[in-house]
C-alpha cells in the first residue's frame, strides 16, 4: 500500500537522521580535540543488517534528509484547516442540541483537541508558503472526503435530543474517517517532518475516537 510505503520510508529516513544528530566528541588523538578536521564524530547507523559509518560534520549533514515542504504537504495542512473547521461547526452545536451526555463530552473533546492544531497548521502555512506562481487552489470541498454538505449540516443544526446524537455520530464518523485519509496520503506523498508529525496525530487521534462512535451508536 502507498501509506505503508510512505511510513517505511519515513521511519528508516527518520531512524538515520536520528543518528546522525548523536554527536561524539572524537578522540583521534586522545587529546580531546575530536576528528581530523577538528570538528566532533559523528555516528550514522546503517540500515538493518549494514554496519554504522562514522561521518566528518560536513559529511553529517549532507547526509540529513531533506525534509522541504513539497505540493502534497501543503495542500494536506490547507485542506485539513478547513476539515477541521467544520468539525468545530459541528461540534459547537452539541451542548445545546445533543441528549446523550456521552455525544456531548465527544464533542467537547474534538473542540478541544482540534482547535490547537489549526492554530499549529496555520502557523506552518504561514512559515512554508507556497512557491511564487505555484497554485494555491480554493476550499474546494469535494477534494476533501467526509466533509458534510450543507443539507446535511443544515439537517443537524435542525436536530435535536436523540435525532441530533445520532445524525452526528454518523456525520463525524464520516468526517474522520475522511481526515484518516487524508493523512494516509499525505505520509505516503508528502516530504516534510513537521506534516508527517501532524498526519500521524490525526491518524491516532481520530482513528481511536470513531471507534468510540461506533460503539456508542
Amino acid at each position: 500500500m502507498d501509506m505503508a510505503k510512505g511510513l517505511l520510508g519515513r521511519t528508516t529516513a527518520a531512524a538515520v537522521a536520528a543518528g546522525i544528530l548523536l554527536a561524539l566528541a572524537g578522540c583521534d588523538g586522545g587529546d580531546g580535540g575530536g576528528s581530523e578536521n577538528g570538528g566532533a564524530a559523528v555516528i550514522a547507523p546503517g540500515r538493518p543488517g549494514e554496519k554504522a559509518r562514522t561521518l566528518s560534520p560536513g559529511e553529517a549533514a549532507k547526509a540529513q534528509p531533506d525534509d522541504r515542504p513539497n505540493a502534497a504537504d501543503r495542500a494536506y495542512v490547507r485542506h485539513m484547516v478547513e476539515h477541521h473547521r467544520q468539525a468545530l461547526t459541528m461540534s459547537a452545536l452539541a451542548p445545546e442540541r445533543a441528549s446523550a451526555d456521552g455525544v456531548k463530552r465527544l464533542a467537547e473533546r474534538i473542540s478541544a483537541a482540534q482547535k490547537p492544531e489549526i492554530g499549529a497548521m496555520e502557523k506552518w502555512l504561514a512559515r512554508y508558503p507556497a512557491p511564487s506562481g505555484a497554485p494555491e487552489g480554493g476550499h474546494d470541498h469535494g477534494a476533501m472526503p467526509g466533509m458534510a454538505t450543507e443539507a446535511q449540516l443544515s439537517r443537524l443544526t435542525a436536530a435535536r435530543g436523540p435525532e441530533f446524537d445520532r445524525l452526528f455520530l454518523t456525520l463525524m464518523t464520516a468526517h474522520h474517517e475522511g481526515a484518516v485519509k487524508m493523512a494516509g496520503e499525505a505520509l505516503a506523498a508528502g516530504n516534510n517532518g513537521a506534516v508527517e508529525e501532524m498526519a500521524n496525530e490525526v491518524v491516532a487521534t481520530q482513528t481511536a475516537e470513531i471507534h468510540r462512535m461506533r460503539a456508542m451508536g
